[in-house]
């Protein structure tokens, strides 16, 4: 293969995370770079040896370059459709991409799928992007004509999310707004996921409408839930409160500061026919100190209270709060579904942080479940950082 890319040289010794196949090029590991390089262009990564590491993606910021090949390959369109058919091939494995019960999944999931910092979530016929990386971003439409190719006509739509996820700094605009779209059939925004109804919001909701990672999480709890009365905290569009109520619930609790959350929650209810289910605009830690011995299951889901190191332990506190309220109000005999979705706190720190809530609450605790996200959110072995969401599922006497 002929080089015609910029080659960015490392430093001694930085070479050994991505002969371990660590997908990230950190800004502070780069000797040299032989070449003028903008953003999103492709360069190829050597060690100090001058030995041939990867090629990737470059990009102004903390992580450098991302790569997406660990060998010399020609980054043409055959070559992106074949990272995208793998992906999907890999759904299908997960009996995904022709559920009849489950029409929504993650397509892919960055570095899990060989594609760092790019994300395609799949609503009924709508794929949803999100880049975190300029270099695949400026090839947006090489992706929606791979979609067409393997999707056919089961795709309807695709609908790039990216404005809030690109780098402030970026070359590029990227404004929400539909990339494609077929003139001859109504883009549908309600989701089936395991047979329970959603209104998906993509384009005035959070991420790219809904949180698909907690998807086997909602299915445990409905699992749990009948003759209960569960709460559901920082519910967003209550897709554990649907489950719970579905799952035969005696009576469901809502909760979310959001006025626009409880409205998407409350279509949701609707969607589903479920009537023994009440929302409540209020903060969590406001309606928590108020709740002594009501419920049996309590669902912690909040946003992440941390997302960089330098306020990891004000994060950890907020944690240890939140439970230590849960943990104090629940009935005996109850339920605690608790999550964290920051990525700088790890397993081992949250678990840490809910036991110190369960000792200041004095409570005997139990943990029945370890709880992550499903397999369409796939963790490069890797590259363990994209194992960003950890939950407990506890018992509290």
């Amino acid at each position: 293969m002929t080089n015609t890319y910029i080659k960015i040289k490392l430093n001694a010794g930085k070479e050994h995370s991505l002969k371990r196949f660590h997908p990230w090029v950190f800004s502070g590991a780069i000797k040299n770079i032989n070449g003028e390089v903008k953003e999103g262009d492709i360069v190829e990564v050597y060690s100090s040896q001058n030995e041939f590491l990867g090629m990737g993606h470059y990009q102004i910021g903390s992580i450098a370059v991302r790569l997406f090949s660990f060998t010399q390959v020609v980054p043409d369109y055959e070559y992106w459709k074949s990272k995208l058919q793998a992906a999907y091939n890999f759904r299908t494995q997960l009996y995904l991409t022709d559920n009849a019960a489950t029409n929504c999944y993650r397509l892919c999931f960055g570095e899990g799928d060989g594609l760092p910092g790019f994300i395609i979530d799949y609503y009924n016929g709508t794929a949803v992007f999100q880049s975190h990386s300029i270099g695949l971003h400026l090839i947006k439409d090489e992706f929606v004509k791979a979609l067409r190719d393997i999707y056919g006509d089961k795709l309807i739509a695709v609908y790039d999310k990216s404005e809030e996820t690109m780098p402030k700094q970026a070359p590029v605009k990227a404004p929400n707004g539909y990339l494609w779209k077929r003139d001859d059939v109504e883009v549908p925004n309600i989701v089936l996921e395991n047979n329970n109804k959603f209104y998906i919001d993509w384009e005035g909701g959070q991420k790219t409408g809904f949180f698909l990672d907690q998807r086997e999480n909602r299915e445990l709890l409905g699992h749990y839930s009948k003759d209960k009365t569960v709460l559901n905290t920082f519910c967003y569009t209550g897709g554990f409160s649907v489950y719970a109520a579905k799952g035969g619930a005696k009576e469901v609790h809502s909760t979310d500061i959001s006025k626009k959350a409880m409205e998407l929650t409350d279509r949701n209810i609707e969607l589903n026919e479920i009537a023994n289910h009440q929302s409540f605009a209020i903060d969590t830690f406001d309606f928590l100190k108020h709740k002594e011995n009501t419920y049996d299951i309590i669902v912690l889901d909040p946003p992440a209270f941390a997302k960089h190191q330098n306020v990891k332990h004000n994060a950890i506190m907020g944690y240890k709060r939140l439970n230590y309220e849960a943990i104090k109000q629940i009935k005996s005999g109850g339920l605690l579904f608790t999550f964290s979705c920051s990525q700088v706190v790890d397993k081992n720190t949250f678990n840490s942080t809910v036991m110190a809530a369960a000792i200041e609450a004095g409570r005997t605790v139990r943990v029945l479940h370890h709880l992550s996200h499903p397999p369409d959110h796939c963790v490069n072995i890797f590259h363990p950082e994209g194992e960003y969401l950890k939950g407990l599922v506890v018992h509290v006497e």
